[in-house]
């Protein structure tokens, strides 16, 4: 009786000390739910690294890619709201579940699903052509859309995804129909542009700039409100007359339920990782402005593009 009273005690005074260990005080996994060569891997990297250094834990990035970045997102949702496992995610997250919606189909995973914890950046997207395309401005993209309805091919990321959102709220405002061809990710939808498989691409102008700096591509619009500051020469669509805004944001999240001190440890970490030396190089090496947001500000952000994204998504409508 005495030693399982011992045991007992003994185990007890192990489960006290193991839950007063302070977080962190293991390793975290990053998801990432698009290939390596997306924004949101080339974000998330030297944020994971940022972290580690910060937390004194390692942070090991998981690529978990598939369906536009569903199959990352639900795996995210289901994992233990213990701020192991956090992800940085696109601004599909919040398109994913309208498009199942529209479909028909049960939401693999609902925005309730997770705890956010900090916007990172906020990017409007460009239009790539090759150099060698017959388009010198959009105004010849769209006069050849026009003339060749469903014929011009573009590459996204995947299906209600970022990209393939944004070139259907540019199709729409122009009156043109293209042809879409996802892939499983923003860098297999650059190498597909990159192959010729495809005759324009939308990317981030991170992704974009290293293929225009090597004059392999031209950009010929943004979706910004205003013109990106890096690239003053590239016009937006709605000074082209098109009304269409939209921008590829970058956001941590965890599942839901976190307990609220270490959300609070997540933002402080986070405040710090956006004024990190080598984060903010690596930013600036994309040519991705950071936008750091959090708790209301951050959540009122998420409300708006969600309700623009549903939009858009819902005028697409059923594609499967």
């Amino acid at each position: 009786m005495l030693k399982r009273t011992l045991v007992a005690a003994l185990s007890f005074l192990v489960l006290g000390i193991a839950q007063a260990q302070p977080y962190p005080s293991r390793p975290i996994t990053m998801i990432v739910p698009f290939p390596p060569g997306g924004i949101a891997d080339l974000t998330g990297r030297p944020f994971a690294a940022a972290m580690s250094r910060l937390l004194g834990q390692s942070v090991v990035v998981e690529n978990r890619a598939g369906a536009g970045g569903a199959v990352g997102h639900a795996q995210a949702a289901r994992a233990a709201p213990d701020g192991y496992t956090v992800m940085m995610a696109l601004s599909s997250i919040v398109a994913i579940p309208v498009s199942d919606e529209v479909n028909g189909r049960q939401p693999t995973y609902r925005m309730s699903d997770f705890t956010p914890i900090a916007l990172v950046s906020a990017d409007p997207t460009v239009l790539m052509a090759p150099s060698g395309a017959k388009w010198k401005s959009l105004k010849d993209l769209v006069d050849d859309a026009k003339a060749n309805p469903g014929k011009i091919s573009y590459s996204s990321s995947g299906l209600y995804g970022t990209t393939h959102t944004a070139a259907e709220m540019f199709a729409q405002a122009a009156g043109i129909q293209l042809l879409h061809v996802p892939y499983k990710g923003g860098g297999p939808a650059m190498q597909a542009a990159l192959a010729n498989e495809v005759m324009f691409t939308i990317q981030s102008p991170g992704v974009a700039n290293p293929h225009v700096r090597s004059g392999k591509f031209r950009l010929l619009t943004s979706w910004g409100g205003k013109r990106i500051a890096t690239l003053p020469e590239v016009p937006t669509l709605k000074e082209l007359g098109y009304d269409a805004e939209f921008y590829i944001w970058c956001a941590l999240f965890t599942p839901a339920g976190l307990p609220q001190d270490i959300a609070n440890r997540l933002r402080t970490v986070s405040r710090q990782v956006v004024q990190e030396a080598d984060f903010r190089q690596a930013m600036a090496g994309m040519n991705t402005p950071i936008d750091y947001r959090e708790g209301a500000e951050f959540q009122s952000f998420l409300e708006a593009d969600g309700s623009r994204l549903a939009k858009v998504i819902r005028k697409i409508g059923k594609t499967q």
